[in-house]
């Protein structure tokens, strides 16, 4: 297939001071998934001021980071844009939006960015239908995960909500359905989560004294014969860090083919919904909530139950 080729360019960083590299030239390199991006900088075809860099490295003001040529298929540039059905069912979706952020209710099954293997995600749907604002995510979720998403507009409200979220002043809370029934004492899970790689390539998460410091509290909200809906809130914001926590516990998120079991037949997608997200704008304090989908409900009535209701 034909491709359209760019050229190797060189930028200067501005506004943009103190952003990671990975993040930096996602923003640039429009449409190219974002494992292309690491295998770049992996190759060393970026430079950051003549020398080889890392993803996660930070770009400061006045650095020259050179963009190497790389070719788009030209039915990624001409026609395999987000359809249109996908951007109106994200507007339908919106909780809160002004000049500087959104909040939505992501769909379960929908990546937020685009990469191995995902043409597209919210990110590159939403640049495409306002390419003059430079959306970016605040945060992420798992592509089955549902729920709260915030997205910066602008680059300056990127900054202010990652400072947030670095002192602890975000809140995020989730409902979960796990298989069996949670020991009522385990209202938090501390355990330190390394990130790894299958032969195969994917991406996985593992407990491990070598890895990051992370903390989730869970609270027990409804138990049945064989499954307990919880709600968790993550202290931190470590990669799968709930799925993890409560696999560790013996206690899988239903329908987590990656932590749990394979088939979970009671369970019609990953029980895992980020129902609210609370920061500040604007120098107040706004929470806002997602309704939980209809599949809750659905799993919740195929588990065998006597139900009960946890104060």
């Amino acid at each position: 297939m034909a491709e359209s080729k760019s050229a190797p360019r060189t930028v200067q960083v501005g506004a943009e001071h103190g952003q990671r590299l990975d993040n930096f030239l996602l923003a640039r390199l429009k449409g190219l998934p974002r494992s292309r991006v690491y295998r770049m900088v992996r190759r060393g075809e970026v430079r950051v001021n003549g020398a080889r860099a890392q993803p996660r490295q930070r770009v400061e003001r006045g650095d020259l980071v050179r963009l190497p040529p790389y070719g788009t298929p030209d039915r990624d540039v001409d026609r395999g844009g987000p359809p249109t059905r996908l951007l109106s069912t994200l507007r339908e979706r919106i909780l809160y939006e002004n000049d500087d952020l959104l909040v939505l209710d992501k769909p379960s099954g929908l990546a937020v960015h685009g990469g191995s293997g995902v043409a597209f995600g919210v990110v590159e749907t939403l640049r495409r239908a306002r390419p003059e604002l430079a959306y970016e995510l605040a945060h992420r979720l798992d592509r089955d995960t549902s729920g709260c998403l915030l997205l910066a507009k602008r680059r300056a409200a990127l900054l202010r909500l990652h400072a947030q979220f670095r002192a602890g002043r975000v809140y995020k809370r989730y409902d979960l359905i796990v298989g069996g029934l949670w020991p009522r004492h385990q209202r938090r899970v501390a355990e330190p989560l390394e990130r790894y790689r299958l032969a195969s390539g994917e991406r996985r998460v593992r407990v491990s004294a070598e890895g990051d410091p992370a903390h989730t509290d869970f609270r027990v909200t409804r138990q049945a014969d064989h499954a307990t809906w919880l709600e968790a809130r993550p202290r931190t914001g470590r990669t799968h860090q709930i799925r993890v926590h409560a696999a560790c516990v013996g206690h899988p998120v239903l329908g987590d083919d990656k932590y749990g079991r394979r088939s979970a037949p009671e369970a019609p997608r990953l029980m895992l919904h980020a129902s609210c997200i609370e920061c500040e704008i604007g120098g107040a304090r706004r929470s806002f909530e997602a309704p939980l989908p209809s599949a809750f409900a659905e799993c919740w009535g195929r588990q065998d139950h006597d139900c009960r209701e946890i104060p």
